[in-house]
């Protein structure tokens, strides 16, 4: 472990000394962070080829001893965690780079950067309850002093101050969870919760529940989900991948932490999460059709994407309950292997939007089009990363969703009724899901980088994006058609993170599965291939020669589809399941000079929760708001009239 902490040091190292650096912090803090992760990549392989690795602190009488153990899937999360979160820091140096010139002070984020990559890999080996819990606050609070980058936009602010909210609603369940396991071990040791939830299934189903709803806020779960959608979009794009690649997997990482801990199996509970699991990837890809900030639409396929991860996770917990062996394998391997999946493709799709945002200033797609012409790298980038996140061959979303699959088909098969019906509700769950995802994407893609620029903003981009955004991007679209192309070996290494939880042993059918689809895959890409150099070698030359237009002129961008209008036939669909707010301005006339039309939609449980309550809240404070007028005399009263209510109190009392 020596050479893990070697790495978390060098991360503090760059927080801390950049505050020196009046230029290059950037550069800097970049140079740490790619140190850092040599080290702590290094620490996590070994893991993997010679087991678990641990290290104790002795830290007195409130924490006593401190222990940090790397196992399986502790380093399967540092070893992602250290990649993404560098690519990102890498990134990070073209996007800020408009900032700098405009004087804009990077001081505080370059302090919280590698603060938060440092608390997100503690967390991941921390095996003490109150320790965690101080690494879990550092975490948060790292990511809104990121969030709140641009502070001087009320809308940031407002994004920030929700999500650091919702994070300690979040802490609140965390800490019930870790009182109810200190209380009854009377140990802070995680080794000690397992031995007291192997004697007690009751306790064990509190704990699951209390640390599902703590992390999965985390997470972003529906119905827990609400911060996620406004913050994700404020922050930086960088932060946004690190966000929703990275840090909200740590919620997932909680709830497998517990799983790990636990002996006793209610099928209750993998129902539960099952059910909590469709609805959170349907909801998420749905209101990710209706959105026109780029961002936004992101965020909420990030809710989606947790949704399939729980999913695999449901049908894991349920293959334990019924004792299917096999597929609680398929579940928690697929839950697994989504986990990295969406960590890649989810980071290079934020990373692409803000190059997008960084050469247009707006992340608004009605106003966008035809960017594939002027930012031809950013453009492929993200198609691979929107092919990836559809489920589609040959990249790596298809592989931990067809997992996923295979699992809920070898879950019909177990004889009970409850049973079939949620794997029939999984299976009708994900493929509409996975349509309605390349609905989106198609949307996405063909409104942002095809057709003809809608506005001066998108008119007026030069070229693409500096190699400090688009290298990070390339490695990522990489490793989206790696894992796609050569399943069978990324698999053999998820299998032993899945060892954890069940048997592994039962491989014989998948994998021959596996190898198919590999060799599929290589034959799909040398035919693309082929084709390809067959027709740059033999294309004749093509000469354009002015033409009668029959009444066509020219090109213009009011003959395209907007955003709106692609995904107003399905928005007309499922009308009562959210808030819609259109902007239309009608034509008058036969040949108009103009004519507008915009739809949004709002999350309902914004508009018909959450907002009443804040509503209600802020109108009973405001009846107090002459209580505080600013008079020192009147502040002094109030201490005083306190002050003799308190010793009337006591004497009364004594």
């Amino acid at each position: 472990m020596e050479n893990y902490f070697i790495g978390i040091i060098l991360l503090f190292f760059g927080a801390i000394f950049s505050l020196f650096f009046k230029k290059r912090k950037i550069e800097f803090i970049t140079i740490c962070s790619i140190t850092a992760s040599i080290f702590t990549i290094q620490n996590a392989i070994k893991v993997f080829i010679e087991g678990t690795k641990e290290i104790s602190f002795n830290l007195g009488t409130i924490f006593q001893t401190v222990r940090f153990e790397m196992d399986y899937l502790g380093a399967f999360f540092v070893l992602f965690i250290s990649v993404m979160s560098t690519l990102a820091v890498i990134y990070s140096k073209g996007y800020l780079k408009p900032y700098l010139e405009k004087g804009k002070d990077l001081s505080a984020h370059c302090v919280f950067l590698p603060l938060l990559s440092a608390s997100m890999l503690l967390v991941a080996t921390c095996f003490n309850g109150l320790f965690f819990l101080i690494l879990w606050e550092m975490m948060s609070l790292s990511s809104f002093f990121l969030v709140i980058f641009e502070h001087e936009k009320k809308e940031v602010l407002k994004a920030g101050l929700k999500y650091l909210v919702f994070m300690h609603i979040s802490v609140i369940f965390i800490i019930l969870l870790f009182a109810l396991l200190i209380n009854n071990s009377s140990s802070l040791d995680f080794a000690q919760f397992r031995e007291i939830l192997a004697d007690n299934p009751v306790l064990s189903n509190v704990v699951f529940m209390l640390g599902f709803i703590g992390f999965g806020i985390k997470a972003g779960f529906v119905p827990f989900h609400n911060w996620l959608s406004e913050a994700h979009p404020c922050a930086p794009s960088h932060v946004s991948g690190i966000m929703s690649g990275v840090m909200i997997k740590t919620g997932i990482y909680g709830i497998l932490r517990i799983i790990s801990l636990m002996t006793v199996f209610n099928p209750q509970i993998g129902y539960f999460v099952l059910i909590i699991s469709v609805i959170s990837a349907l909801y998420g890809v749905i209101y990710a059709i209706g959105q026109h900030d780029l961002k936004k639409l992101l965020a909420y396929h990030s809710i989606e994407n947790i949704g399939i991860i729980g999913l695999g996770l449901g049908l894991g917990l349920l293959g334990l309950a019924y004792n299917q062996n096999f597929v609680a394998l398929l579940g928690f391997s697929g839950a697994i292997l989504h986990i990295l999946n969406h960590s890649i493709f989810k980071e290079l799709l934020f990373l692409g939007a803000g190059s997008v945002y960084i050469k247009t200033h707006t992340r608004d797609i009605e106003i966008l089009g035809g960017l594939i012409k002027k930012m031809p790298y950013t453009s492929i980038l993200f198609l691979t990363g929107a092919v990836a996140i559809c489920g589609l061959p040959p990249f790596n979303g298809f592989i931990s969703e067809f997992l996923i699959y295979f699992s809920m088909l070898k879950g019909l098969s177990v004889d009970n009724i409850f049973m079939f019906l949620t794997m029939l509700l999984g299976l009708s769950g994900l493929a509409l899901v996975g349509t309605l995802a390349i609905l989106c994407f198609t949307k996405a893609f063909s409104i942002v980088f095809l057709g003809e620029a809608r506005s001066e903003n998108a008119k007026n981009v030069q070229c693409d994006n500096g190699i400090s955004m688009i290298l990070p991007m390339g490695i990522l679209g990489c490793l989206c058609l790696l894992i796609g192309v050569f399943p069978a070996i990324i698999f053999n290494f998820i299998l032993k993170i899945t060892s954890i939880f069940v048997n592994v042993e039962q491989t014989f059918e998948i994998i021959p599965i596996l190898q198919i689809i590999s060799t599929t895959a290589l034959c799909i890409i040398g035919a693309v291939m082929v084709l390809s150099i067959i027709k740059f070698k033999f294309e004749k030359r093509v000469e354009n020669f002015e033409t009668w237009g029959c009444g066509y002129n020219k090109v213009s961008e009011k003959m395209q589809y907007s955003a709106s209008s692609y995904a107003q036939p399905f928005t007309s669909m499922i009308k009562p399941l959210f808030k819609k707010i259109s902007d239309i301005k009608k034509p008058k006339t036969i040949f108009p000079k103009e004519a507008h039309f915009e739809q949004h939609i709002e999350d309902v449980e914004e508009v018909y929760f959450i907002k009443p309550v804040l509503n209600s809240i802020e109108n009973f404070l405001t009846k107090f708001e002459k209580l505080q007028n600013g008079n020192i005399q009147q502040y002094i009263m109030y201490g005083l009239i306190f002050l003799i209510i308190a010793i009337i109190g006591v004497v009364t009392v004594g």
